[in-house]
């Protein structure tokens, strides 16, 4: 084994990964679910609440796998995790027109509901059925907002999720080398998912809602994670969109992807180009990140 690989943020050397492949090779009657959790152990690989991050450590035997580096057990059973076999549940949505001034709304009420039933169901129906990408259950640590009216009318969602590997524009604005990025990685955020749904037209709705939620992100992934976050990006889709909610909300714009997708190991998944947007959360985002 002469290659070294890129995965989870970080590039392991050959003799790592040989170390690697002895030490599954030697527990041939061993679960891929025992595999990751005793990996976890060894390695002390846990997340800031304490508890392992075994679906962390599984994601990369998979991928090890794949690549032909070791080889796993078959599977035994399906995946534990709940979120990726949970069927969403649709709700009725009221989809009269809301036109007016952002003052004729009236007080506005912002609701994290990641962990709250009824008011997530909202969420994804208005995810799925509104926004051009639909929704699916978010793999790994997440939040989601819903802005609603007195009368709980939701006008505005916000997802936010695991941050991308690697984009050049965004490591060159933070500054940081390859160690500072996988070491730092889990103080980014993503938002991965913005709507105002199409029935809703209220000026400055969308600067309005996210100074709103600007203001919570960081203690409120604190008390769910365990640890806070510094930067929070984006990626607007220029072909679609133009990114003026987020220009208008201090965002900065500090380049374009280069055109492939998450899942592109192979660099031949050709999508389209998307201008990066990035916000720190506080003034010292890039020091904290770099240090």
């Amino acid at each position: 084994m002469s290659e070294t690989i890129e995965l989870q943020g970080r590039v392991w050397q050959a003799r790592e990964l040989e170390q690697i492949r002895q030490w599954v090779a030697a527990r041939l009657g061993w679960s891929r679910y025992r595999l990751s959790r005793e990996l976890c152990q060894g390695w002390n690989w846990v997340r800031p609440n304490g508890q392992l991050a075994d679906m962390a450590a599984r994601s990369f035997l998979n991928k090890l796998h794949q690549r032909g580096v070791l080889q796993l057990p078959p599977c035994r059973r399906a995946s534990p995790n709940r979120m990726k076999h949970r069927r969403l549940e649709r709700v009725q949505l009221d989809s009269s027109p809301v036109v007016g001034e952002l003052s004729q709304l009236g007080a506005l009420q912002l609701y994290e509901v990641s962990r709250d039933p009824d008011q997530r169901a909202v969420f994804e129906t208005l995810l799925a059925t509104e926004h051009y990408l639909g929704y699916r259950s978010p793999v790994g640590e997440n939040l989601k907002y819903l802005l609603c009216t007195q009368q709980d009318r939701p006008v505005a969602a916000w997802l936010f999720g695991a941050a991308a590997w690697r984009c050049e524009s965004r490591d060159r604005w933070i500054g940081w080398n390859d160690q500072e990025r996988a070491a730092g990685l889990s103080r980014l955020t993503n938002n991965t998912r913005f709507l105002i749904p199409r029935w809703v037209r209220v000026a400055g709705l969308a600067s309005w809602g996210w100074s709103r939620v600007s203001r919570r992100l960081v203690e409120d992934w604190r008390s769910k994670y365990g640890h806070g976050i510094e930067l929070v990006e984006t990626f607007v889709d220029r072909s679609r969109f133009h990114g003026g909610a987020y220009a208008a909300s201090n965002w900065i714009e500090v380049g374009l992807t280069q055109g492939r997708s998450r899942g592109d190991r192979e660099h031949q998944i050709q999508v389209s180009k998307k201008a990066v947007f990035l916000y720190p959360l506080s003034r010292q985002a890039r020091q904290r990140l770099c240090s």
